[in-house]
């Protein structure tokens, strides 16, 4: 398919990432807008068939213009994907390879990513991508030329670009991790002899019903992975390191596993949040994402001499006062001050709503309120 004509500014930006090394370490407001609105529809389709999240967003980039060509706009049509004998939906024409060519047309961009998603799974060209690793983006690139998807010579190279650029793998790495932790039922790969191009992919759940967002559900995974995780009880020669180099931490003589998160700043109740890799200073971590120092200590109800642990959530914006759910279940010992993290609310007041100090630990199995006040005080372990 032929890349659709977009946005000037995006299209240029696409263009000399083919062009120039310095150019393909620039970041376009524009690739980086659309990445952010449809990261969760690319992370919930590669749960559902399989195509790399990588893949996907760097496709819908190029085809669609940021979501500005014609296609995209008037027929919600993000990946150039022409009409083919089996379409029986709605069409619409527009010169391409050849005049007036017959395109799909959709009723949601969702449905568009749903399309893209089973057009790769589903025909028969494409069969031999599905046998590559889904981290193996290089593959898949020159695969999908290979195999017909795009007339462009340098198109394997332009989704490459795109996807170092704007680091998309991360998207497919929490696809995995969320395959892997069983979120949403997600386990194996629907349909697919792929499970997680993981070597410790074994003992996988179920196929995952697709969907589910990631910066409206973010909040949720700390609280989701936490549960699963104290519900298993693990032989200590089992305790690993996760991927952020955060141990496991044992909480009531069970395992838990720290939960996994992007790379890349992501979203948690629709506030801007940075998981803190390993060996990274609060300076540092301010001075990454351009926001004053002071500031970012006040975001994290943090005093000048906190020092930053492996594995923190350091949010960079002021987090609402209420959080997207009532309430959530409080786990042995944990503090308001890290529910208040893990939910992406304002500690004043979550410790307002619960009449507990955000410091105290508490005792399971309690709901802490997130939106309005608690009908009593919570219980402590120091009471």
């Amino acid at each position: 398919m032929k890349k659709s004509a977009g946005v000037f500014l995006c299209m240029l930006t696409v263009s000399m990432l083919s062009i120039s090394v310095a150019w393909s370490q620039s970041r376009s407001p524009q690739v980086e807008a659309y990445i952010q609105r449809y990261e969760t529809l690319a992370v919930s389709e590669m749960m559902r068939t399989g195509v790399p999240a990588s893949i996907t967003l760097a496709q819908a980039i190029l085809e669609s213009g940021c979501g500005q060509s014609t296609l995209a706009k008037n027929s919600n049509n993000h990946f150039g994907i022409k009409c083919k004998t089996e379409w029986t939906g709605e069409k619409t024409y527009h010169d391409d390879d050849r005049k007036a060519e017959c395109f799909r047309v959709y009723n949601s961009v969702e449905d568009s990513y749903k399309d893209h998603s089973d057009f790769l799974k589903n025909r028969p060209y494409y069969t031999d991508l599905f046998r590559l690793s889904q981290t193996d983006y290089k593959g898949w690139a020159y695969g999908l030329k290979k195999d017909g998807y795009a007339t462009e010579k340098d198109y394997p190279q332009n989704l490459i670009k795109l996807i170092e650029t704007y680091n998309l793998e991360n998207y497919t790495d929490l696809a995995i991790s969320k395959m892997k932790n069983n979120q949403d039922g997600a386990g194996i790969i629907p349909g697919s002899n792929i499970a997680l191009n993981d070597q410790n992919n074994a003992n996988l759940g179920q196929p995952a019903a697709p969907g589910r967002s990631l910066t409206s559900t973010a909040s949720e995974n700390t609280d989701n992975n936490t549960q699963k995780a104290l519900a298993a009880v693990n032989n200590s020669d089992n305790l690993r390191q996760n991927n952020s180099g955060a141990p496991a931490m044992r909480v009531a003589q069970t395992t838990v596993r720290p939960p996994s998160y992007p790379v890349a700043p992501f979203k948690i109740n629709h506030t801007k949040v940075v998981f803190a890799p390993k060996g990274m200073s609060l300076m540092a971590l301010a001075s990454k994402n351009n926001i004053n120092f002071h500031k970012l200590l006040t975001l994290n109800d943090l005093g000048p001499t906190a020092v930053l642990s492996p594995g923190q959530l350091i949010f960079l914006e002021k987090r609402p006062k209420k959080g997207e759910k009532e309430y959530v279940i409080s786990k042995y010992g944990q503090s308001l001050k890290e529910i208040a993290a893990g939910q992406g609310v304002a500690l004043k007041s979550l410790v307002s709503y619960n009449k507990t100090a955000a410091e105290l630990p508490l005792a399971a199995g309690q709901k802490v309120y997130l939106r309005g006040k608690a009908p009593a005080a919570l219980k402590t372990l120091s009471k």
